[in-house]
């Protein structure tokens, strides 16, 4: 079974309860993952990580910018069979669908 966690700051993390909920298909009924149960600390490390790092974002330029969302993209394209299976799984939905 997968395990996931936060990404806040940079970093994969559990949640700060270390409580966990485990997702289930809804087209088979298996469980597939466990994911933390985030809470307002968890919540809160993530907003005060994105507002750290908004000054760095704001004040780069708009080639930076447009660099930086270029690689996500793709990183997204690079993996896009991967996120479409996790997304299929998640939603109970076809591939076709997705």
């Amino acid at each position: 079974m997968k395990k996931l966690s936060n990404f806040i700051n940079g970093k994969s993390v559990d949640s700060t309860s270390g409580e966990t909920t485990t997702l289930v298909n809804p087209a088979t009924g298996q469980p597939f993952a466990t994911a933390p149960k985030s809470n307002a600390v968890d919540i809160d490390a993530a907003f005060k990580a994105a507002s750290d790092a908004f000054p760095e974002w704001r004040d780069s330029t708009p080639s930076q910018r447009q660099r930086a969302l270029l690689k996500i993209a793709d990183a997204i394209e690079e993996r896009a069979e991967e996120i479409i299976a996790i997304e299929c799984e998640n939603t109970g939905k076809p591939i076709s669908l997705t």
